[in-house]
This record gives structure tokens, C-alpha cells and sequence, in this order.
């Protein structure tokens, strides 16, 4: 463990920075379009619209990270459930999975106690919540179908695209769609998670632990489950980059580690 996070710390802090700047990001756009002090709601009814707005900038967040020289390096993952998957495919090492986890855990939790110190009064607003991600009217049932749908197919589509050679350096750009529109569409249905450490970070910060099972237990699920259809779809599933963004330029500690597994 120690050696590995000597040897791979700059992947494990890229993971940690951004997941942070995401959470920042989506602090920064819901304070603007929900705090009822902002003029976006008075301009814009609809809280789908607004939810659109928000989900594109989320979305562009997300496509920011995947292309930035942090997400070319770690591989822009952001999310435990996420890597878990691709640890099922054989394409990280359990070490480096583990300590992406961690990372993850903690630019999740920073990112939200930053946008609490910076935001202060608006992220605490019932409107804003710092955005914390719970069941809606519709109940738990409801709110874990959900997550573990939408992380189905996030993972599925993720590894369709980095699998293809054709497709691969679109795969950031599909990734920031589809969470720009799970969050117009799914996030009064769950607050739009797939992410055990986007929602710790908030509830640890707001102390607000509704459901946290869902949360935990759905996104993993999904993505696990994804990642099973996929090695049926396709055979010799540990051939492949865990890297939304491979720039060659950038050491890849994913295509190391197979590599090895070979032995090479």
C-alpha cells in the first residue's frame, strides 16, 4: 500500500481534485439556480429547466475534468463504484483501486466543506441543502431502481466507448451527456448520486445521512452489473485503458498494470 502511493500519488491527488472541483461546481450552479436570493429562479419557473441548466454545467464539469491534464493522468473516475467497475475487469491494481477510493472519499468531502466556507448561508439553504442527495417523494424503492439504472448505464456506455478504438476519445464528451441528462431528468427521483463518495461528502458535511444505504449499495451494483454484461459482450475484458481521456504523453498506470498481469 505504502509503495504503491509513493510511486502513484500524483493519480491518487488528480482523483481527489477532481471530484472536488465537481462538487464546488455543482454548489456554485444549484446555489445559483434554486436559492431563492438568485434571480435565475424568478427568470426561469421551471425547475426542469433550471435542472437542465444545472446538469449541463455539471456535465461540462465532468468533460472539463476527463480532458484536463489531471483527468489524463488518473483517468478522471471520480467515483468509487466507478473504479470498483473497472477493478472487476481486471484493468487496475487492487492497490491502486483502493487508494483511488480514498482519494475519491476525500475530494468528495473537501469539495463540499470548501463550498460550504465559500458559499456559507446560500449552500446551507433548505433550496440548496448542500446538495445532498436523498429519496424523493416517490420513496426508497423508487430512489434505488433509479440509481442503479443510471449507473448501469453510465458504466455500460463508458466501457462500449474506451473499448472501441473508433469511439474511445469520444468517451468523455458521451460521459458529460448522460449526466447532464440524468440530472434534468432522475434527480427528483434519488438527487442524482451514482457515486457513494459524492453523496458522503455531502452528507458528512450537512449531517444529513438519509438513505445512505441507497447510495452505497445501488451505484456499485449497477456498475458491477454493467461491467458483468460487458466481459459477456466482449471476451478478454482486461484488454483496455480504465482512462476516459489514454494520452500517451501521460503515464498510464492502468496499461502498467497489464503489462504486468501479462508478465511483462
Amino acid at each position: 500500500m505504502i509503495n504503491a502511493l509513493r510511486r502513484h500519488w500524483p493519480e491518487y491527488l488528480a482523483e481527489a481534485w477532481a471530484l472536488g472541483l465537481f462538487m464546488l461546481s455543482a454548489a456554485v450552479f444549484t446555489v445559483l439556480c434554486f436559492h431563492p436570493a438568485s434571480l435565475v429562479p424568478r427568470w426561469i419557473p421551471s425547475a426542469m429547466v433550471r435542472r437542465f441548466i444545472v446538469g449541463c454545467a455539471m456535465g461540462g464539469t465532468a468533460i472539463i475534468n476527463i480532458y484536463s491534464p489531471w483527468g489524463r493522468r488518473s483517468g478522471a473516475h471520480m467515483n468509487p463504484a466507478f473504479t470498483l467497475a473497472f477493478y472487476r475487469l481486471g484493468r487496475i491494481a487492487g492497490v491502486d483501486a483502493a487508494w483511488y477510493a480514498v482519494a475519491q472519499f476525500i475530494g468528495g468531502a473537501v469539495g463540499v466543506l470548501v463550498s460550504a466556507l465559500l458559499l456559507r448561508r446560500w449552500i446551507a439553504d433548505p433550496s440548496v441543502a448542500y446538495i445532498v442527495t436523498v429519496p424523493g417523494p416517490q420513496g426508497e424503492l423508487m430512489a434505488f431502481g433509479a440509481e442503479l439504472l443510471l449507473s448501469g448505464i453510465l458504466v455500460f456506455v463508458v466501457l462500449a466507448m474506451v473499448s472501441s478504438p473508433r469511439l474511445a476519445p469520444r468517451t468523455g464528451w458521451m460521459a458529460g451527456l448522460l449526466v447532464a441528462l440524468f440530472i434534468t431528468f432522475e434527480a427528483p427521483l434519488s438527487g442524482m448520486s451514482i457515486n457513494p463518495a459524492r453523496t458522503l461528502g455531502s452528507a458528512v458535511v450537512a449531517g444529513v445521512y438519509t438513505s445512505l444505504w441507497i447510495y452505497f449499495l445501488a451505484p456499485p451494483l449497477g456498475m458491477l452489473l454493467a461491467a458483468q454484461l460487458h466481459g459477456l459482450w466482449r471476451a478478454n475484458t482486461s484488454r483496455g485503458c480504465a482512462k476516459l481521456s489514454h494520452d500517451s504523453s501521460y503515464r498510464c498506470i492502468f496499461c502498467e498494470h497489464a503489462v504486468a498481469a501479462a508478465g511483462g
